[in-house]
């Protein structure tokens, strides 16, 4: 698999209609039991609500599907909010849209429109990421060669996911498996060998769908 679409940090968006409000949560969520778990928080925040409807895919096949009307009449609410985040093409994601009920009725077809909206909105607003299968590697060049570094990794559109300062400055970036003996051979010869290349384990990382390398 050469990476999925998922959200990377919460978002929160609110809307009213018709008197009513309708507040969306989404969050990036790994397994079921961390879907839950947002969903239970979300709940305990808005406790007074008159319904949380949500939807998740919580895998990174969309096998592991989820979703619930809350009290709402059946299939208005969780199953288009779901429609959405598979509209999206988007896996371990998880959305909660609040209800606070405003006196008015919407009916069967103005629900579908309020939560599959409610939901659309939240995830037009988060920071979507594609995970992809990377290797992380520490990069370690002398304090002289630091501003030389930060300016390869840029110009490539390889954002370092942190830096360390000691008798050496490091660099650790996510780098995709498939790109990752072109990096370490082209950053070995920009820097004539002067650079000390370690390779560390294989993971799903986040990058940016801005550059498609970074992790920023």
């Amino acid at each position: 698999m050469s990476g999925y679409l998922s959200v990377f940090t919460p978002c929160v968006t609110e809307k009213v209609i018709e008197r009513s409000r309708f507040i969306a949560h989404c969050a990036h969520t790994e397994n079921e039991e961390q879907a839950r778990a947002f969903i239970a928080s979300i709940r305990e925040e808005h406790s007074l609500a008159t319904h949380n409807c949500f939807a998740f895919v919580a895998d990174k096949t969309g096998n592991l599907l989820r979703f619930s009307d809350d009290g709402e009449p059946q299939g208005t609410a969780g199953m288009p909010i779901l429609e959405v985040l598979k509209s999206k093409k988007l896996f371990e994601t998880a959305v909660v849209v609040t209800r606070y009920f405003g006196g008015i009725k919407l009916g069967a077809g103005g629900l579908v429109r309020a939560y599959s909206g409610a939901a659309a909105d939240v995830l037009a607003k988060a920071d979507i990421r594609k995970f992809c299968l990377c290797t992380k590697y520490t990069l370690s060049v002398g304090y002289d060669q630091t501003d030389f570094l930060k300016k390869f990794l840029d110009r490539g559109g390889f954002a370092a996911d942190s830096f360390d300062y000691a008798d050496s400055v490091s660099a650790s970036v996510f780098i995709e498996d498939d790109k990752a003996e072109k990096f370490v051979l082209e950053i070995t010869d920009a820097f004539c060998g002067r650079i000390k290349i370690g390779k560390g384990e294989s993971m799903y990382a986040p990058l940016s769908l801005k550059d498609g390398n970074s992790t920023q």
